[in-house]
């Protein structure tokens, strides 16, 4: 083993060359690599305004139903209103009396399997479900047939509140079976004439949207509304639809 005094007549002209000290050169240590920078969630958020305002989220949720067509069910399909309460305000928030609350309501159409096939725009919680409710089925309609999913013949399953004039015209226009329960409008008599179609059994399968809607609220971003901006909360809609949709390429499968 060399002596201390004969190691550092050796390291001397390192020493000097890089301008350290002698005991520096003998200790140092080679650099450690500089660690990856983390992506920012500025940036994250960045890119999902952009997605959501440019209508990008949206069109995943349109290719997500394409590649789901072959196990689409429309037999009937089901609409209800969801509301979400607006922590922080923003565009289309209103105080709703039932639920004590500013919210936010959307009104997404499933099918059969629980399947979302389109929704409705952002409405202010202090309307009620039915709303421009017809502008919003046609447009929900509209976006169905253009993806190529027959409808016609389908039971559209709903319950009072979406029972107006205007919207079963709607659903005789597309042609759908309107399966709805009358809404009586405080009236103690029945209302004369013909009685409305109303299938109980085929109704009691609107369960599924119940479903629907409890996967929906496992995703705390839609449970509470935080986004300001309505395309921002839309375009959240869009990613937890469009993963519904697709649960069973994301489902686990069981090892036997």
């Amino acid at each position: 083993m060399q002596h201390s005094a004969v190691q550092s007549l050796q390291l001397c002209p390192i020493s000097l060359a890089y301008g350290l000290s002698v005991g520096a050169s003998a200790h140092r240590h080679r650099p450690r690599r500089r660690p990856k920078k983390e992506i920012s969630y500025h940036a994250v958020y960045h890119h999902y305004r952009k997605w959501s305002s440019d209508g990008s989220l949206e069109r995943v949720f349109e290719h997500g139903i394409m590649s789901i067509q072959e196990q689409l069910d429309t037999h009937h399909l089901n609409l209800d209103g969801s509301h979400a309460p607006a922590k922080k305000g923003g565009e289309a928030v209103a105080y709703q009396g039932r639920k004590k609350a500013k919210t936010s309501n959307v009104l997404p159409i499933t099918d059969a399997n629980g399947f979302n096939l389109a929704t409705t725009g952002i409405i202010a919680g202090n309307h009620n479900d039915a709303f421009e409710l017809k502008d919003n089925l046609c447009t929900a309609f509209k976006f169905i047939k253009g993806l190529g999913i027959a409808i016609a013949g389908s039971y559209f399953n709903a319950d009072a509140a979406f029972d107006t004039k205007a919207a079963r015209k709607v659903y005789f226009n597309h042609p759908l079976i309107p399966n709805i329960v009358e809404n009586t409008r405080s009236r103690k008599k029945p209302k004369p004439g013909r009685k409305r179609l109303f299938d109980p059994e085929v109704y009691k399968l609107r369960f599924t949207s119940e479903r629907t809607f409890a996967w929906i609220d496992k995703f705390r971003a839609l449970l509470l509304r935080f986004d300001r901006k309505v395309a921002h909360f839309m375009g959240a809609h869009f990613i937890v639809y469009t993963l519904i949709n697709l649960r069973h390429l994301l489902a686990v499968k069981k090892v036997q």
